[in-house]
């Protein structure tokens, strides 16, 4: 079985940063795309932003320049530095992974438990 396990959210005034990370642990093949989505109340979930394997990066126009994604391969990890945050990122903030736990099966999607960002102004 695989496992997303995410920290780092909290609670922060706006303008501050925070850092959020996430590690896939079991058994894993092959770990392709990861990404960070997020969920506020009453509101879709919407991806904020994803990074391959080979470290291409995309973001959510609203979080250009102010959130940096990037991943350590070797220890299965995916972080998300969040930075000059505003109350309009208040949100559930989820881990993705793309993963297939063997040559023989297809890659499919895994999710974090989520963990909650809150913003203050």
């Amino acid at each position: 079985q695989v496992q997303l396990v995410e920290s780092g959210g909290g609670l922060v005034q706006a303008g501050g940063s925070l850092r959020l990370s996430c590690a896939a642990s079991g058994r894993i093949f092959r770990l392709n795309d990861m990404g960070w989505y997020r969920q506020a109340p009453g509101k879709q979930r919407e991806s904020v932003a994803r990074i391959t394997s080979g470290g291409t990066t995309n973001y959510i126009d609203s979080v250009k320049g102010r959130f940096i994604i990037s991943r350590d391969n070797a220890k299965n990890t995916v972080y998300l530095q969040m930075n000059s945050l505003r109350p309009e990122d208040t949100a559930a903030y989820y881990c993705n992974a793309r993963i297939a736990q063997s040559p023989l099966v297809a890659a499919r999607d895994y999710w974090g438990q989520g963990t909650q960002v809150a913003v203050s102004s």
